[in-house]
């Protein structure tokens, strides 16, 4: 069996599993940015396809594979994938749902930490010599704790179940919305409770994101949904740029009709240098805080997503059922 691995071939060899089917296949590396031309002429006879989650898996490279029988994200994502090209062909796409729930959960709660505590205008503060200017400026102003803020987390899967689990020793309320709730145990396990968007978005003073791009989440944190929002509010982005209206977020930072944004990710990938979200004013940026979508990347992550990569081409080959299909 070929299998063809798109995305950096340092990362793709560094992880790989000792189990025997890494010994057994023939492994081909494609960098992330290879045309479609340049992958059929690399690996026309390639029967899985291994991606990561920002190298678009297109119908015609779909087409292109007579042999292909599984396409696997590396990751969680899977959006950059033809899937209905798949489906269409009877090909299996398959990710590594649940693998970097506890590292996003750690890159939320922390983005959550530097927007109330205004970290990245502290440090420039303390570097430029206006250390107790800005202190006193935030005594003044006030800033809140952690555990005194109500956390309401918009989607509430593997990854916001782990940041709710790292939230409730702090002592936060927590709120989420999902289209079928949770049953009582696990709501009263996780110390969460079960609202409407509207109410969540009303009363929580940090709202997180935790939803998959779909046509329904594709945009949905728009102007209507940031002006229910409150004024003090924080919008923590952990999943994808895609779900937000990034000029919708950044006219309401302009305004000041919400306090700040944590965001992990943005759209398109590579960030372009004309989103709006690079270009706000001096006083809008200092509440905007980036960082460039490493929340699901830790070392450990990739370790778990690797070894389920090659546990399901293992399974492929002996003709038995793939776990963590999308279809």
């Amino acid at each position: 069996m070929l299998v063809l691995a798109i995305g950096s071939e340092a990362r793709t060899r560094k992880y790989l599993p000792d189990l025997p089917i890494v010994r057994e296949v023939e492994l081909v590396c494609a960098e992330r940015g290879a045309s479609d031309d340049e992958l059929l002429a690399l690996a026309p006879d390639a029967g899985v396809v291994v991606a990561d989650a920002i190298s678009p898996i297109d119908a015609r490279l779909i087409a292109g594979m007579p042999n292909l029988k599984l396409i696997h994200s590396e990751g969680v994502a899977f959006n950059a994938i033809d899937v209905d090209a798949a489906r269409a062909r009877g090909i299996a796409v398959c990710n590594c749902a649940g693998v970097n729930a506890g590292t996003v959960a750690e890159q939320a709660v922390m983005l959550m930490l530097m927007c109330l505590r205004r970290a990245l205008e502290g440090d420039r503060a303390v570097r430029e010599g206006r250390q107790i200017a800005l202190k006193e400026r935030m005594m003044v102003e006030g800033f809140r704790e952690l555990g005194d803020c109500t956390v309401g987390f918009v989607g509430f899967g593997a990854i916001g179940q782990a940041t709710a689990r790292y939230l409730r020793p702090w002592g936060c309320k927590m709120l989420y919305n999902k289209h079928h709730p949770l049953d009582e145990g696990l709501e009263n396990e996780l110390g969460v409770r079960f609202a409407s968007l509207d109410d969540l978005l009303a009363t929580c003073d940090i709202v997180s994101l935790h939803v998959p791009v779909t046509d329904e989440t594709r945009g949905m944190v728009d102007g209507e949904f940031l002006a229910k929002m409150r004024p003090d509010g924080v919008l923590v982005n952990t999943a994808r740029g895609d779900i937000v209206n990034q000029e919708a977020l950044a006219a309401a930072l302009e305004a000041g009709n919400i306090a700040a944004a944590g965001l992990d990710t943005l759209s398109p990938e590579p960030v372009t240098c004309d989103n709006p979200l690079v270009n706000l004013s001096a006083v809008a940026s200092r509440r905007v805080v980036f960082s460039p979508h490493v929340g699901g990347v830790a070392e450990g992550m990739f370790y778990r997503a690797h070894r389920t990569i090659w546990e399901n081409i293992a399974r492929l080959a002996a003709g038995e059922e793939l776990v963590n299909r999308v279809c």
